[in-house]
């Protein structure tokens, strides 16, 4: 059922504040499954107001009285009305004009009125009635304040003036005074401006106002979904619908990236079709009609968010004395396994392993075994094997050293055996065997199982002279002397010297072993001990040497001695008396070849250019096949080769991924392979050229998790498709800059191929900045740019050339940092006009960001990056302005030919615009470098006080055909309809503007004033202002910059 409720608010001028508390008005209507009002929020009611009215009256005709204020007795209370009567006199106009009414938050405005109306037909002396009417006519006149005076607004029905609502006729007429009744009528009216004037014109007829109720109607407040929907007035149409957002209740919440709680008010004042839901927390659940979560009560616990209601806690745990448990605390004894859920019960650590024995041991080997503890479930059981050193059988026991090995493992073992070695003869060891389960405590808290044993005694053998006999880059070739005493097998141990803990070892019957498998240019030791009989005898002493290099050298000779026997050795290895001769040999061939290309290399670039055309020298050759971008570049911008054959040690180099026969090298080079089960995707967040881009987690186990963007190559994609993907990555994984977006790795082992990127929170810069147009500081600008310079400055020191440098390859983190992405402009392209991409002959440019040699010659370097800087830096100031608007892209490269440049952006400082105009010099050379870039930014924003100047305004190109003649416009309000923005023409003309020429002297300080405060309508109007002037004045004004 529906009621009305009606609130008062203060009135307008000639009214009193009411404060009578709330009235009940007509109607019920179901809503929801709850008694719900809609709420009528009353502006004006005559019925109540104390004194005269004292409205506003105007007789527009010859003679009569007009309307006359009055009092009437209903019976209850004495009203103040207002009656006309004029049926004596012709040309009749009698209009009453109601207070200045605020709308408050109305979007559409309700009247209500009680009248009455005499029946013509019934008049006494016919005769002496000029005219008469039995209808009156409602009018409203909106404005942005109470500006209204005895001539303003003018008294007449006309454009500019009073809007008609509607012509009121009665439905009851009485013939005399004491046989009449009461009409009630209802009009409304929608209104935009800040408050309006109501009014009623009289034509001629015999009528009293008795009561005028002016109100509108809200969505009472109501929680619905555990959501609280506040107070909303009606759309401004009778069938329109206001969708109103939602704030969760106390201790509510969104979950993940789902639709926000939304309700629909309608006009009648009732919500309809929610949307979207909040839920309530870990620990809280909800009252009975969902409106409200609620703490769990002591001893029981919810763990996670959502509509269940508390549950009691598991076996063997208890939430008693607490409340708003999300979880139950294990009891004394008991404990939860790490990954357990909250549901699951507690456990308590299993028994020991029983029957431990030793199943074998020599001087330096014991074998353990066990059987699984009794009662305990042995698939969810593993071990830990704890070995102690002792003195003797009964005395201090200390951990066993670091090179003792457990076979498999030492933790975490699966099976009820495992073998100790590299342990020292005759000596007591103490043997300890844990049974864990997994719950998170001490390994030594576990029950264990001990025993304790001895080694066998060392046996008196030794090997003699162990030797390195011969090498190559991952394999060596060990022999020893035969000993005396006859030995059933030797056992070769080898590791890398600087870590003897990451010990192999082989076991061979023959007195050479080779040892394979192992990295260049790499120091490993070698010991060898030999069986007999009675057991193993004791390790040689270390033998250490190098393997060899990829790249042939010499090798030292002092490392290890070779016998002279061993000098003919196994097929495949390098004699390291070969390998100084050959080296040398290499060294000076090498020298040779390089010498002689580049000699024809130098002589090639000194001859002229045998081309067709003369222009083919500067140009780079796309075809319609995809063609790598070019190997060299130059990068200080000067038109000569500047970067060297080699680069200087220390300093990288970027390599070009186009140049190695096999991509997928480029990959395994370049990138890092990421595990796909360490990747989590959370949601879809755009899509790209091959596939999705996602959001997610990367949880690499033993580091923080991280927050990644996660571009996927779809299902299907051909081979070069796949090539171009991990191209891009091959290009990422180079470069490592706070600038520069950061690769964290590829996966390419399973499907989907994906690269992982970082995340950044605020996505690309031109979307961004249109987001929040007008919210940020000069100096968080400047800032921007800064970052931006930075990242590019990095990028050409390394020899990389973007070619695609625009505010939407530009990525924003959450703290404002900038990092230069989108490596990816040689793929192909959909051929699409709208995203600034200019066709040529075998490849596609951006054209608006894009330097003219790149564009007459498809000369990308790092100048042309430069060029378009300075168009991200015009991006960045006028918050994300499309450039050259919506020119073409072939009058965009007619312009720039001429001469043409950029204006400022609006309140841009003249010091970034200067910036911006030496990126954009014609001859590359005169351009700055990124480096000069960031220091001249630098100190920008260590000086504050040179951006206060602000460049001077200057108007799009005025010739261009879609910018309309501002000059035809004769009246203010034609203008504002030319641009959309006639809400302001009140504006205007209550501040004294009264043609184009007032207008075109308007400054932004002065829109303010007017009450324009939206950023973006103030560029709208300035803008147009400003082609205005330009028009006015009838030329281009080269001194003003237009052209460069």
């Amino acid at each position: 059922m529906f009621w009305w409720k009606s609130v008062r608010v203060k009135m307008a001028k000639g009214s009193s504040t009411l404060s009578r508390g709330l009235l009940l008005f007509i109607g019920l209507i179901t809503f929801t499954d709850r008694l719900t009002y809609a709420i009528r929020v009353v502006l004006l009611d005559t019925t109540i107001v104390d004194g005269a009215l004292n409205y506003k009256t105007h007789r527009g005709g010859v003679s009569g009285y007009g309307w006359r204020e009055g009092s009437f007795n209903d019976g209850e209370n004495v009203r103040r009305v207002y009656m006309a009567c004029d049926i004596e006199h012709s040309e009749v106009s009698n209009w009453l004009r109601l207070p200045y009414i605020p709308r408050g938050d109305a979007n559409r405005l309700y009247v209500e009125i009680e009248f009455t109306m005499r029946d013509c037909s019934t008049h006494r002396k016919p005769e002496e009635v000029f005219q008469c009417k039995e209808t009156i006519a409602l009018y409203y006149y909106e404005a942005m304040s109470d500006f209204a005076t005895d001539t303003l607004p003018r008294w007449q029905a006309e454009q500019g003036s009073y809007q008609m609502v509607d012509s009121i006729a009665a439905d009851y007429k009485f013939t005399n005074l004491s046989d009449y009744q009461i009409n009630l009528k209802y009009r409304s009216v929608p209104v935009s401006k800040n408050g309006v004037y109501f009014a009623f014109l009289d034509e001629g007829a015999c009528t009293s106002l008795l009561s005028i109720n002016v109100y509108y109607i809200t969505c009472p407040a109501v929680r619905k979904n555990f959501a609280f929907f506040n107070t909303t007035a009606t759309g401004r149409d009778v069938s329109s619908v206001v969708s109103k957002e939602g704030v969760c209740v106390d201790n509510a919440v969104r979950v993940g990236n789902g639709p926000a709680p939304a309700y629909l008010c309608k006009s009648d004042g009732t919500w309809v079709w929610p949307t979207g839901q909040c839920y309530c927390k870990a620990g809280y659940q909800p009252n009975v009609d969902n409106t409200e979560c609620l703490a769990c009560p002591s001893g029981t616990y919810k763990a996670t968010i959502g509509g269940d209601t508390c549950h009691s806690c598991p076996a063997n745990s208890n939430a008693d004395g607490k409340t708003r448990a999300t979880i139950c605390d294990c009891n004394p004894g008991y404990y939860r396994l790490p990954h357990a859920n909250a549901s699951q019960p507690c456990i308590e650590p299993p028994e020991a392993p029983s029957n431990l024995e030793i199943q074998f041991k020599d001087q330096t080997t014991l074998r353990v075994a066990w059987m699984a503890p009794d009662g305990g479930n042995a698939a969810h059981i593993t071990y830990h094997v704890q070995c102690l050193k002792c003195n003797s059988q009964r005395g201090q026991c200390v951990e066993c050293d670091s090179t003792v090995r457990y076979v498999p493992i030492q933790t975490g073992i699966q099976q009820t055996t495992v073998t100790l070695h590299s342990l020292n003869p005759s000596t007591n060891y103490k043997i300890n065997v844990y049974s864990m389960n997994g719950i998170s405590i001490p390994v030594t808290d576990f029950n264990h199982a001990t025993i304790i044993v001895k080694t066998m005694d060392a046996i008196a053998s030794k090997v003699d002279n162990v030797r390195v006999v011969s090498k190559n880059q991952t394999a060596i070739l060990v022999a020893w002397d035969r000993p005396v005493e006859q030995h059933e097998q030797y056992e070769v141990k080898y590791f890398p010297t600087d870590n003897p803990f990451n010990a192999l070892s082989v076991t061979t019957t023959s007195l050479r072993v080779i040892i394979g498998s192992l990295q260049a240019s790499t120091q490993y030791s070698f010991q060898v001990r030999g069986k007999v009989f009675e057991g193993w005898g004791e390790w040689t002493l270390p033998v250490s040497v190098f393997t060899e290099a990829f790249i042939t050298r010499e090798v030292p000779t002092t490392t290890v001695s070779l016998a002279k026997d061993d000098k003919q050795t196994s097929p495949g290895f390098v004699n390291t008396d070969g390998i100084i001769a050959g080296a040398a040999v290499a060294v000076i061939v090498s020298l040779i070849i390089v010498a002689v290309m580049v000699v024809i290399y130098l002589k090639r670039n000194n001859q002229p250019c045998n081309e067709k055309n003369k222009s083919d020298c500067d140009q780079l050759h796309y075809s319609n096949v995809q063609y790598p971008p070019p190997v060299i570049v130059d990068t200080h911008m000067n038109g000569s080769l500047t970067m060297p054959l080699f680069a200087p040690p220390g300093v990288r180099t970027y390599v070009d991924p186009h140049t190695y026969e096999d991509p997928q090298q480029a990959v395994r080079e370049f990138t890092k392979e990421i595990d796909a089960s360490f990747i989590t995707i959370e949601s879809v967040i755009g899509g790209g050229e091959f596939g999705d881009v996602c959001k997610g987690k990367l949880r690499v186990p033993g580091k923080m998790e991280l927050s990644v963007a996660i571009k996927t190559l779809k299902p299907g994609a051909s081979d070069k498709s796949r090539m171009d993907f991990l191209t891009e990555a091959s290009i990422m994984g180079q470069f490592d800059d706070p600038n520069v977006i950061y690769l964290e790795g590829v996966v390419t082992k399973s499907n989907p191929i994906m690269i992982i990127t970082e995340f950044m929170e605020n996505g690309a810069l031109d979307q961004f900045l249109r987001t929040n147009d007008g919210k940020f500081t000069i100096i968080q600008l400047v800032g921007m740019l800064r970052g931006i310079a930075s990242g590019m400055r990095y990028l050409s020191e390394m020899g990389y050339v973007h070619r695609d440098l625009a505010a939407r390859n530009i990525l924003v983190n959450d703290n404002l940092v900038c990092k230069v992405a989108d490596f990816g402009l040689s793929r192909e392209i959909e051929s699409d006009t709208t995203d600034g991409a200019y066709t040529t002959r075998g490849g596609k440019i951006p054209v608006r960001w894009t330097a003219p040699e790149a564009i007459s010659f498809r000369k990308f370097t790092s100048a042309s990056d430069v060029w378009s800087y300075g168009v991200v830096a015009w991006e960045v100031m006028s918050y994300g302005e499309r450039p050259y608007w919506n020119w073409s892209n072939q009058d965009v490269i007619k312009a720039v030919d001429k001469g043409y440049r950029l204006p400022p952006p609006m309140d841009c400082p003249e010091a970034t615009h200067v910036l911006m105009l030496d990126c954009w010099q014609k001859e590359r050379n005169q351009r700055p470098k990124f480096a000069q870039l960031v220091k001249t930014l630098d100190k920008l924003i260590r000086s504050p006080e040179l951006l206060r100047k602000l460049a001077k305004s200057r108007p799009h190109n005025i010739f261009d055909p879609s910018v309309p003649d501002m000059t035809r416009f004769t009246s203010i309000e034609e203008w504002l309809c030319s641009i959309k923005m006639e809400r302001y023409l009140d504006n205007f003309l209550q501040a004294g503007y009264e043609n184009m020429e007032q207008v075109s002297r308007i400054t932004v300080t002065e829109l303010a004033h007017l009450g324009i405060t939206l950023v973006g309508h103030q560029k709208k109007i300035m803008n147009s202002i400003q082609t205005l002037r330009a028009q006015l004045s009838g030329a281009v004004q080269m001194s003003e910059g237009f052209l460069v």
